[in-house]
């Protein structure tokens, strides 16, 4: 199982890697809501429950 900074430091790296146009496009949806790559990268950076949540999904997904 990946730790949380294996799965934030792979985040960041697809994440600055994006073209600046994709970074609104919505990547997951967590609780019904959709999020985008900006969003996640503010939940992701506050450490939040749903940028854990998020973080997991994505890896997951196989997107990071």
């Amino acid at each position: 199982m990946k730790s949380r900074m294996d799965k934030r430091q792979k985040f960041y790296r697809v994440y600055n890697n994006l073209p600046l146009n994709f970074r609104e496009e919505v990547i997951v949806v967590v609780s019904g809501e959709p999020i985008t790559w900006k969003v996640a990268k503010l939940e992701i950076d506050s450490e939040t429950k749903i940028g854990d949540e998020i973080l997991n999904k994505l890896d997951f997904l196989k997107i990071i």
